[in-house]
């Protein structure tokens, strides 16, 4: 059996949207075994899709020594520069694809990297020039299997990412709280374990769920009522099982890291400027996240819940 060996070491954001190119991969290489490099805290999830066979854990770059030696194939879903490129090629593959750098000139076994193109729409064109078929990246929901249910009917409310500029103000998200819950919502306040503190703060004595695993979090947000988040993994999740959502954007224009289109999902993102380049992992809330109020976000939220 031929065997296909995939990188794709990120978040949980990342995770998701790389999933429509993970299931063209499967596709174009029926009968292939397909072996994912990835965090360990992905692997049930993962494995149970069906789009991929095995996920090998990799926190880091400079740790894949677990991933089979010498594939058939090595595809790069990681990035576009030697950090991931280096690694996979130490695994002797046969035959690699991924994309070049700017600059690097054209390549058989690369396509070129647009920093404009949607995270799923890149990946998704990387596996159809590299192994043909179409592009058109199948629908992101139902792409994993629905997780039993946590706390079903509950509306989510997701306040932390993993920088600053991403974080909208804690006392916005305590008063969307607060009037959700005072228009009968079952408010549950979710978090990293280093977002603790932030966590209780917006939950003001609401549940809060801290640390859940990637299978409790999509339990959780499978049967929510309504999701609300920044830009972070969460709201990805959403869009995998379909569940009403409001995502407050900032430094990342939409038409580059939102939700696909859909009534269901309403994405706030108040600049002036199409073009608009924040800093994603700046130290300071991201000046068009600040333009969102707590009054936008509401009515976003009773739109999309009703």
């Amino acid at each position: 059996m031929s065997t296909c060996v995939v990188l794709r070491a990120i978040g949980l954001g990342d995770m998701v949207t790389g999933l429509p190119a993970l299931a063209l991969l499967r596709r174009r290489l029926p009968g292939w075994r397909v072996v994912l490099g990835a965090p360990e805290r992905f692997a049930e999830v993962l494995c149970g899709s069906g789009l991929v066979d095995d996920v090998v854990p990799v926190e880091h770059l400079d740790h894949v020594a677990g991933l089979p030696a010498r594939p058939d194939l090595a595809v790069d879903l990681h990035g576009n520069g030697p950090a991931s490129k280096h690694p996979l090629l130490a695994l002797g593959p046969a035959r690699t694809i991924g994309f070049a750098r700017p600059g690097d000139g054209p390549a058989a076994d690369r396509s070129v990297w647009d920093d404009d193109e949607h995270e799923v729409d890149r990946w998704c064109r990387l596996v159809a020039e590299q192994l043909g078929g179409p592009a058109t990246p199948p629908p992101l929901e139902g792409l994993l299997p629905v997780p039993p249910p946590v706390r079903p009917g509950s509306t989510v409310v997701h306040p932390g990412a993993a920088s600053r500029s991403r974080r909208w103000p804690a006392e916005r998200w305590s008063a969307v709280a607060d009037a959700l819950r005072g228009a009968g919502h079952r408010v549950v306040v979710t978090g990293t374990a280093e977002e603790r503190s932030l966590v209780d703060t917006v939950a003001d004595g609401a549940p809060a769920l801290v640390d859940l695993s990637v299978q409790e979090l999509c339990g959780l947000v499978a049967a929510a009522r309504l999701v609300l988040s920044g830009d972070t993994g969460t709201a990805h999740v959403a869009a995998v099982f379909g569940t009403p959502s409001v995502v407050l954007s900032g430094p990342v224009s939409p038409r580059r890291w939102g939700p696909p289109v859909h009534p269901r999902h309403r994405v706030l993102w108040p600049a002036d400027d199409p073009g608009y380049r924040g800093d994603p992992h700046g130290t300071e809330v991201d000046p068009v996240l600040l333009r969102t109020t707590v009054r936008d976000v509401l009515a976003a939220a009773a739109e999309v819940a009703a």
